[in-house]
């Protein structure tokens, strides 16, 4: 008998993708959401029935962290990554937004409310940033 770890299953569509790039678990989420061969259960979502998983897993969160396990921790905000590229997958097929978008979205407004560490000035220096 061997200790050899089970198979992993391909990912959908190519499975060179590294399981560590946001694209492989895109795949995932349009794969489980095709109305021809996806999960019928996801399917059959929409953003009023997953809203109350999305708030389950930030409190997971905060309570894998309350705990101090980072093992717990990076399983749960796996969880709540996947309740993110569900919303926005939903939004893609209803023509709405796409991932990128929710990307752009945040970036952009991480720049806006940080002009003190974007500015091109060099920015300020914390008391500055108090005020």
């Amino acid at each position: 008998m061997t200790d050899a770890a089970p198979a992993r299953p391909a990912l959908p569509d190519d499975a060179t993708v590294d399981r560590r790039d946001i694209r492989a678990l895109l795949r995932v989420m349009a794969r489980l959401r095709d109305p021809e061969s996806g999960c019928p259960w996801d399917v059959a979502q929409d953003f009023s029935t997953i809203a109350p998983y999305t708030i389950e897993e930030a409190y997971e969160v905060a309570d894998a962290i309350d705990r101090g396990s980072m093992a717990d921790l990076v399983d749960e905000l796996g969880d709540l990554l996947l309740q993110v590229v569900f919303h926005a997958r939903m939004a893609e097929e209803a023509g709405a937004f796409a991932f990128p978008d929710v990307v752009e979205a945040i970036v952009t407004k991480m720049i806006r409310r940080h002009p003190h560490v974007f500015a091109e000035d060099g920015g300020a220096d914390q008391d500055a940033v108090r005020r």
